[in-house]
């Protein structure tokens, strides 16, 4: 599987709107458990991105200075904690791909593997501390064992975002051990986290794009 720079910039705002869709529901988990505006703060990210992809980044051609304008608007537009992990990812992500005008299925591992790495680098937080990082972390785990098994880039990003989505169910489980919501203490227990969720949604929308892109071209 082969994506041009209009294919990644496609999906950016593609991503964009599903952010929209859930912001409420973001929202609504994050009620629970913070300041109730996950939701509101993803979409001005996002909705700040695909404003930039739309204005300025329309006629670029190279997969990671697209990257790079991405994670630098989104920590432009929002000043919360998550601003600066998702641009470390995007970035990181970025320097897999450099000078690339279309990204193969060993790009598209290599940049996920780093974009996962880059955001846990930086929030220095673990499995298990009911954070965005037990959606990512089983995530960048599997993309690498799978593929390396089995070189088929589809069938790998497809289980990954399946262990994606453990990692952030089994979040309802935990006792929140980092930011705001680790002073809930037990209380915490029983309420899926936020940005596990909203970092679910990121993925799976690839993978969604990605559906969409192979059936487009079948």
């Amino acid at each position: 599987m082969e994506l041009s720079a209009k294919d990644l910039k496609d999906y950016f705002i593609a991503l964009a709107s599903t952010i929209e869709d859930h912001k409420e529901y973001l929202c609504e988990l994050d009620r629970k458990l913070g300041d109730g505006d996950h939701g509101v703060t993803m979409s001005i990210g996002w909705q700040a991105v695909k404003e930039k992809i739309e204005s300025d980044l329309i006629q670029e051609d190279d997969c990671s200075k697209i990257s790079i304008m991405v994670g630098k608007t989104f920590l432009n537009a929002v000043g919360s904690s998550v601003g600066p992990l998702y641009a470390t990812g995007f970035m990181r992500g970025a320097k897999e791909i450099k000078n690339k005008s279309s990204i193969n299925d060993q790009d598209m591992i290599a940049y996920w593997v780093a974009f996962g790495k880059g955001i846990k680098e930086r929030g220095q937080a673990e499995v298990g501390d009911k954070t965005m990082i037990d959606t990512i972390d089983p995530f960048v785990k599997a993309l690498e064992q799978k593929f390396e098994a089995s070189h088929d880039f589809l069938s790998t990003f497809t289980y990954a975002v399946n262990e994606a989505k453990k990692g952030m169910e089994s979040t309802k489980d935990m006792m929140s051990k980092r930011g705001r919501s680790s002073r809930l203490g037990n209380r915490s227990i029983g309420s899926q986290d936020p940005g596990a969720t909203s970092a679910y949604l990121i993925l799976n929308s690839f993978l969604e794009f990605l559906k969409g892109s192979s059936s487009k071209a079948s």
